[in-house]
């Protein structure tokens, strides 16, 4: 799914889990949607894992920290798995400096 924010200019893409829990996320600010975050949560909590937190965060962000069942002032536009790809996989290279 995806949700804007209007008082930041920005996009929010979300994979989640059958639970609700965002797997992965990315942000895409402006009219020009650069992206400033595309994070997973297996590794995110890797990062964690290993010590490299900053380092991950700095790079990619983080997912939110609760189920989307928690979440309130949103509005989710479905998204097919095809078009979170395209938007993931953009912005991972585009912040991976690739």
């Amino acid at each position: 799914m995806r949700c804007y924010w209007d008082e930041e200019d920005l996009w929010f893409y979300f994979e989640l889990d059958t639970a609700g829990w965002v797997t992965r996320q990315v942000e895409l600010q402006g009219p020009r949607l650069i992206p400033i975050a595309a994070a997973c949560l297996v590794e995110w909590q890797q990062a964690r894992d290993a010590g490299r937190l900053a380092a991950y965060e700095s790079r990619f962000g983080f997912t939110a920290q609760s189920p989307v069942s928690e979440w309130e002032g949103h509005d989710p536009q479905p998204l097919t798995r095809r078009e979170f790809e395209e938007v993931w996989d953009r912005a991972r290279r585009l912040l991976a400096g690739q």
